[in-house]
């Protein structure tokens, strides 16, 4: 039972120091006040959830490859596309989503673009009345305006390095 709990509860996280963590709370809820805006303007409330995880990761965890430039734009662009083509195919079906879903994870994976908030976008779109290039409109507004936002936040003392360089 003990090895189970210390299992169980053994944390895989480097520490961060505080002013790191207030910075990416500060960055975060700044970058959400944007994406809240874009949400009201567009009557999509529902976008705050992939895009509020997709600040975390730009901001808690900047050094995730889950959270790089190309991962996030590119990972929104395929669950995107894909989620469009599988609504066309079978309009209005639930099992729409769920196959999107499986196909977006499948091609971001194929692509090494994985980006987890972008899998939403089947599950958010589902019965929405938003399609085509209005969603791609959004989307692609709010990604840009997180990551730039995120590459400031990570240039203000302490600095981390954001995006990370390839080798």
């Amino acid at each position: 039972m003990r090895r189970l709990a210390r299992i169980l509860l053994s944390r895989h996280e480097t520490p961060v120091g505080l002013g790191s963590n207030i910075k990416a709370g500060i960055g975060a809820a700044l970058g959400m006040t944007f994406v809240g805006y874009l949400a009201s303007a567009t009557g999509l409330p529902l976008l705050l959830a992939p895009l509020g995880a997709t600040a975390v990761l730009l901001f808690g965890q900047p050094s995730s490859p889950l959270a790089q430039p190309i991962n996030v734009m590119l990972g929104f662009l395929v669950g995107t596309i894909i989620c469009e083509l599988s609504f066309s195919l079978f309009p209005g079906e639930w099992l729409a989503a769920a196959l999107a879903l499986g196909v977006t994870i499948v091609a971001m994976r194929t692509l090494r673009v994985t980006h987890p908030p972008a899998g939403a976008m089947p599950i958010l779109t589902f019965g929405d009345p938003i399609h085509g290039l209005q969603l791609f409109s959004v989307v692609l507004i709010g990604c840009v305006v997180l990551i730039a936002l995120a590459v400031l936040v990570h240039n203000i003392p302490p600095k981390r390095e954001y995006p990370l360089r390839a080798d």
